[in-house]
Order: C-alpha cells, then structure tokens, then sequence
C-alpha cells in the first residue's frame, strides 16, 4: 500500500506488464528500420484517456495460477521469479503480457505443438482466434483454455525482461509495472479492441518522440523513456539481442512536486527528485495526461 489520493484512504500498487512489439519496416534516411507497435487509450478512459501506450495492464489472479506453468515455454516460475527479484509469482507478469496483447491488439505470442509461432493468416483461423480473444477480454474463458483447446504454449522465452516503472505517490492509480520486449509473429496483424484502445498503428520511435515533443502524440514518462531507449537500435534483432544481455533492471519510481511552475514529475537524476512527493494537497491538481508526459 501507499499514501493515496485523499486523506484517510490508500492506493493498492497493482502488479502490471507491458510488452513492446517490434518489427523491421522500411528503412529510413538513416537506415534505420526498427517500429513499435502502439495502441491509442479511449479518450473517455479515467486512466491516460488519450495516451498512446504498449499493450499491457494489471496482472489478473488468472494469471497466477498454477497450470499455467505446464504450459510457458522455456521459462520456470522460480526463473521468471528469480529474473525480476521477486520470490514466487514471476512468471505472471509473462503471462499477463501475452493475455493484454491477445486482448488489446489481436497479438497471440504462442507455439503451437510443432514450435511454430501461432499463424493467424487463414481467415477460418483468424475468425476462431477472434472468438477465443473475445471470450478471454470478457473474463468467460481463461488464456489457459485457449492454450489447452488449442494445443498451444505461451512464448515466454522469446519476451526479454527490460523495465520496470513504479506509478509515483500520490496517482489516484498506481502500478508496478514490468516491461517486456519481443518480436512481432509474423503471421499476425495487429488490431485494436476499440473498446479500451481506439486506434493502433506501427511507428519508429524516433518518430513517436518527435511528434510527442511537438504536442502531437500524448505518452507517460516511462512511454517516453522507453522509447527513448530502444531508439538506439536500427533493427529489432538489434534491440532484441541487447535485451537478453540486460543482468540487472532497475526500478524507477518517479516523484510529485508542486513548484512556482506547478505540479511536475520528475525522475531519478532530475535536481529536484530529492524533493520528492508534496503531499496529498497536490493531489487536486493532478494534472492532464500531456502535463504529467512533459519534459
């Protein structure tokens, strides 16, 4: 639990996961070819309505069941658990990642028994994945269902641990959220459930940081941030290859401040960040999704 937005009451800090979805597109001016999937948030959403953001939410108790383990590809729950240093459970944010994806934009990050990637190209398929999906967005089935019904194991060995971002003090939500990156299946096209998201689209991050300083494309601070570092890498192999030699992911938790300039985030290395959380006052200025994403 943390400090929560009015006096009195607390904010339960949510397991959440994330996952970037990269592909090669056509290369740029400079050769530079790496995209990432995005997904734009329902502007009447009460959490960063309007955000462009990766597919990902909160981890749900489906995620944490047992049975799910069987059916993981190349990663252990004391594996997964052990890579984000935590003692048990690890292995659900893996599975949450792939269960958002599947729900938000239409992605299934699976094998079926062959090892082949799951294939969604012929339309009797992707008209049964579409029901399946469907079914788990609505909470009737459980992506182990699907697994099993199917014949299929999640490709967590192919989602590389990369972030992890802690909603600052104060939100009137706050996630603990574990990022992930992995390589688009090719067989696949993403989409969006116009329901929670209501658009998607494939961009160089390069891209989305230009557009997103010039007040054209809203992002969250650890949107920006990752973004920021994966717009290193020319290729998704590149970013890919780099991931897996990632020992150590830090937790960044950003902070609160009210100054002369008004109620700012700021991260660690900001001058201000020993400043830390104002207090709950600041709180009735929680500001827009663009303030909180500036800087």
């Amino acid at each position: 639990m943390r400090a929560g937005a009015e006096a009195g009451t607390t904010v339960l800090l949510r397991d959440a996961a994330t996952v970037l979805i990269l592909r090669d597109g056509e290369p740029d001016a400079d050769g530079r070819c790496l995209e990432v999937f995005m997904l734009r948030r329902n502007l009447a959403s009460d959490f960063v309505g309007g955000a462009y953001v990766f597919p990902g939410g909160a981890v749900d108790p489906a995620d944490r069941h047992d049975d799910l383990e069987p059916l993981c590809e190349g990663r252990s729950d004391l594996e997964a658990s052990a890579r984000l240093g935590i003692e048990r459970g690890g292995l659900a944010f893996w599975v949450a990642a792939i269960r958002e994806s599947f729900e938000e934009a239409g992605v299934l990050l699976a094998y079926h028994a062959d090892g082949d990637v799951v294939r969604l190209d012929d339309p009797a398929t992707a008209e049964r994945f579409s029901r399946h999906r469907k079914a788990v967005d609505t909470g009737a089935r459980r992506l182990v269902d699907v697994c099993e019904e199917e014949g299929l194991r999640l490709a967590v060995d192919g989602m590389h641990y990369f972030g992890h971002w802690i909603t600052p003090e104060g939100a009137p939500r706050r996630y603990d959220t574990r990022f992930f990156l992995t390589a688009a299946p090719a067989a696949q096209v993403p989409l969006h459930d116009d329901r929670e998201v209501i658009a998607n689209l494939w961009i160089r991050p390069h891209d989305a940081l230009e557009r997103h300083q010039a007040g054209r494309f809203e992002m969250l601070p650890p949107t920006v941030a990752t973004l920021r570092a994966v717009a290193r890498f020319a290729t998704a192999g590149e970013a890919l290859a780099a991931a897996t030699e990632i020992v150590t992911v830090p937790a960044i938790l950003p902070r609160v401040i009210l100054d002369d300039g008004g109620l700012r985030i700021v991260l660690p290395g900001d001058p201000e960040y020993g400043e830390g959380y104002t207090g709950d006052a600041a709180i009735d200025h929680w500001p827009s999704v663009a303030e909180r994403s500036r800087g």
